[in-house]
Order: C-alpha cells, then sequence, then structure tokens
C-alpha cells in the first residue's frame, strides 16, 4: 500500500463531531494512565505491530494518541508522529462501531492536532482505504512509496 500526502493548511470542515456527539461518542486525547488498557486492547483487536506504534505514541508530551470512546467503552484509535514525525497512522475503530463517523472523527481529530503543532503536511503511511482518505481530506497518492519507510522492517 502506498503512502498519501495531505494538505494540513487546507483541511476542509467536517460536521463529524456533531454526530458523534449526539451518538454520546467522543473523541479526545488519550491520557498516559490508560497506556496499558489501550495497547492491550490494540494488540486483541490489531496486532502487536500497531500497539508498538501506539506505545511510541503514548511516550510522546502531550501523548499524540487520541481515542473514541463511549462512557467507558473504547471503540477506536488513532496516532500521528508514531512511526515517524509527520506521519499519520496506524488508525483502526472496532469492527462493531465502523461505519458511524468513528474513523472519521479520530482522522480530524489527529490531523488538527498536528496542524496545531506547527505541520504543514501529514503523511497516511501505508493508506488502507485510499478512496476514504481523499474523500474526507483530499489525501493524494505518494508515487514510488511502496514498501517506503517500511522497507526491511523486521515482521515475524
Amino acid at each position: 500500500m502506498s503512502d498519501m500526502l495531505v494538505k494540513l493548511y487546507q483541511l476542509p470542515s467536517t460536521q463529524v463531531f456533531i454526530k458523534l456527539a449526539a451518538a454520546a461518542v467522543q473523541i479526545r486525547p488519550a491520557m498516559a494512565p490508560e497506556k496499558r488498557l489501550v495497547c492491550a486492547w490494540i494488540t486483541r483487536h490489531f496486532g502487536e505491530q500497531w500497539a508498538s506504534e501506539a506505545e511510541v505514541a503514548f511516550s510522546r508530551q502531550p501523548c499524540s494518541i487520541v481515542l473514541a470512546v463511549q462512557g467507558q467503552q473504547l471503540l477506536g484509535f488513532g496516532c500521528y508522529d508514531a512511526t515517524c514525525k509527520g506521519f499519520f497512522g496506524p488508525t483502526g475503530v472496532d469492527e462493531e462501531h465502523r461505519g458511524q463517523g468513528i474513523g472519521e472523527g479520530l482522522l480530524f481529530m489527529c490531523l488538527q492536532s498536528m496542524r496545531a503543532q506547527g505541520y504543514g503536511y501529514a503523511v497516511i503511511g501505508a493508506a488502507g482505504p485510499k478512496e476514504f482518505y481523499h474523500a474526507k481530506v483530499g489525501a493524494m497518492e505518494i508515487a514510488d512509496s511502496v514498501p517506503g519507510i517500511y522497507q526491511g522492517m523486521l515482521s515475524e
């Protein structure tokens, strides 16, 4: 999967946070004391590699991981500055809660945070749903970006 580039200085507006608030879903920054619970959840749902990246996001100050929660239930997560500075991802939503705008909320919260920290662009590493990223934030595919930064990475 190739990488994609997002112009943070031209992010479109979104109504997703209003929709999520109506469903009692909160998108918010993670807190350090949540690290073990969140990383265990990510391992169960998405695997060790994404949990490793989330651990890096938790180590940043402020944390560069945002959560989607409904009451005490974790529904999803999104990271930035985990694999590399300026990278968005990984991000994931529990299968039972997909299609409700949670992924869009996580994406926008991360990208808005990156913009607020002074980034002009974000790279979506090994972007999965390219059509989604293009439609929501105007992401453009980066030519010749496979395997990109992930070249030579150890795996099981």
